[in-house]
């Protein structure tokens, strides 16, 4: 496969194995506790690059949907985003990562040099039925799509939808360029559902949205060649008594008449003609007019009809009607007038309507949904929407870079949505429901003598020991570090309410327990108190009756006892650097 290369592209090809794991931190007071229950929902103020890998030990393989909105590299340095991938913050960064080479790329250089490495962390993010969809315009869909090809994988393309964009097309250019892109790629393109949605151009009276699927079955071509067919007394009919003259100048021929009467075929009569499910057909005679199954599953039944067609009738479970060219989902415009009655500015948002339909495009009302081009929050309000108007339960995970756009107007507007507000009109907007916490991204988890930060609790600390001898997040039900911890538990490792401490067993994958003797987790800090391990130690551990993976300071277990107890021990900090 032919790879797109640029200056600079060997210095960010394995960057984001080198980005440091960082700790994520809430801040409560901008955090939007629901109305009832917790959340799941978070917003994360930091660069995206640090942020996704400091995320990737928590979702790893468990997010459905990715949509993201990155710079379009316009060239116009005048808004938030800054389209030439000039601002402060990239200019750092590629000084770091790509080295002095970086003040002589072009901002065309820049931006695959930004992008490669967060789709590289993206992907490890993206679940077996997942699917990632990333919004472009003509500047970069060229590069986009050689990048994603590399990353992802050319088998792994979805679609590339065409998103007409509408709006205001007032303009001195010759030809109007009334169009974006949304490029998606699937992390298996077989397991990823059948989207169960209608176009949203297509209209309310459309028979695409019926719950059954009607078409004849007469076909004549090439591939379809003349056959007969005899249908059998009893043959349904949707209609109920009525008499169908023979004919041979229309489609199928008959050589003598149909009599219809109490919605059945009243006489055997041969049809010839030729098909497009005559297997089908015959198997539905066959089985004495009972529905069959095609080739989807779907269950399928055959009427005559009054003019003599015979069609076939399959059962829709779900309405689905998937193009690629999007359309009647709003403009930049229209949203940028709405977040105004909002009572925010904010350059070139994606409307609300174009994020639901791409979210609803995954047939989970339970899924998590992930933005790391945050912005002004509009994936963050579209799955607030979903949920309100299905019932659903998705759950979303934004990053925005800059402070000020998170906190006063990514964190502030899916506040509003969540709670409700009033416009600019002061009329009442009824709330969405929902709520978040809001996080900012800590210290390395590692300071620079590669030692764990003093500050680390257990349950920080565990996540990232699972994900790294795993590749999965630490199961539900174990601490993490967003947990809310009360001022006792900030510290030390009790929990409030009497709760159980943290267990040093993070959990069991492929038969393999893992472990991890960390922070006193067993009680104390001496040597037979459990960060070290030790035969009295090793007796108060959960048990598991197979391979153990044990991470500790040390271990005065010798290689024979090891050995028997199925004991690979790691040392912390030095067996958890990536390398």
């Amino acid at each position: 496969m032919p790879e797109l290369t640029w200056i600079g592209k060997q210095a960010v090809v394995k960057h984001h194995a080198e980005v440091p794991f960082r700790l994520l931190e809430e801040v409560p007071e901008l955090s939007c506790p629901p109305a009832e229950g917790d959340t799941e929902n978070l917003i994360v103020q930091g660069d995206n690059l640090t942020a996704l890998k400091a995320l990737l030990p928590r979702y790893a393989g468990q997010v459905k949907c990715i949509y993201i909105d990155p710079p379009y590299n316009t060239g116009n340095e005048g808004w938030v985003y800054n389209d030439a991938v000039n601002s402060p913050e990239i200019r750092q960064w590629l000084g770091h990562a790509v080295g002095k080479e970086a003040e002589d790329l072009s901002r065309h250089d820049k931006w695959l040099c930004m992008m490669y490495p967060r789709l590289m962390l993206l992907k490890g993010f993206l679940h077996e039925k997942g699917a990632i969809f990333v919004s472009i315009d003509d500047e970069e869909v060229h590069h986009l799509r050689a990048i994603m090809d590399e990353i992802f994988g050319v088998s792994k393309r979805l679609a590339t939808f065409v998103w007409r964009t509408d709006g205001n097309f007032d303009n001195q250019a010759k030809v109007k360029n009334c169009h974006e892109y949304v490029l998606a790629y699937a992390s298996s393109p077989d397991a990823y559902e059948h989207p169960k949605v209608i176009d949203p151009a297509v209209g309310q009276n459309s028979k695409l949205r019926r719950d059954f699927i009607r078409n004849t079955i007469v076909k004549n071509g090439p591939k379809n060649p003349i056959s007969a067919v005899l249908l059998p007394a009893g043959f349904p009919a949707d209609l109920d008594e009525a008499r169908i003259h023979a004919r041979t100048n229309a489609w199928p021929h008959y050589e003598s008449d149909l009599v219809i009467r109490g919605g059945r075929l009243e006489n055997a009569v041969s049809a010839i003609s030729g098909w497009s499910s005559r297997d089908l057909l015959v198997e539905f005679i066959d089985s004495g007019f009972q529905p069959v199954k095609d080739s989807k599953g779907q269950a399928t039944r055959f009427v005559l009809t009054r003019t003599g067609a015979i069609e076939l009738i399959k059962g829709r479970e779900h309405a689905s009607h998937v193009i690629t060219v999007l359309s009647g989902v709003g403009s930049t415009q229209t949203q940028s007038a709405e977040l105004a009655q909002m009572g925010f500015k904010f350059p070139f948002p994606k409307p609300v309507d174009l994020v639901s339909y791409i979210v609803s495009l995954q047939n989970d009302k339970d899924c998590l949904v992930l933005d790391s081009f945050a912005g002004s929050g509009t994936t963050g309000h579209a799955v607030l929407d979903l949920n309100n108007k299905d019932g659903g339960n998705r759950r979303f995970i934004l990053v925005e870079i800059l402070e000020n756009i998170a906190r006063d107007t990514t964190r502030e507007r899916v506040a509003r949505a969540a709670q409700g507000y009033k416009n600019v009109k002061s009329e009442a907007v009824p709330a969405l429901g929902g709520g978040f916490q809001f996080a900012r991204l800590g210290k390395p988890l590692f300071d620079e003598t590669g030692a764990i930060r003093e500050d680390v609790k257990f349950g920080e600390l565990a996540e990232f020991v699972f994900f790294k001898e795993t590749g999965r997040p630490l199961p539900k039900g174990r601490d993490g570090a967003l947990r809310r911890p009360s001022g006792s538990e900030r510290k030390g490792n009790g929990a409030p309410g009497g709760r159980a401490l943290p267990t040093p067993l993070l959990g069991v994958h492929e038969g393999r327990a893992v472990y991890l003797l960390f922070n006193g987790i067993l009680g104390d800090k001496t040597v037979n108190g459990g960060n070290v391990l030790t035969g009295p130690v090793l007796a108060k551990l959960p048990p598991h009756d197979g391979p153990k993976v044990i991470y500790a300071a040390a271990c005065r277990l010798g290689r024979a006892r090891q050995d028997a107890e199925q004991i690979k021990f790691k040392q912390t900090p030095y067996d958890l650097h990536v390398p």
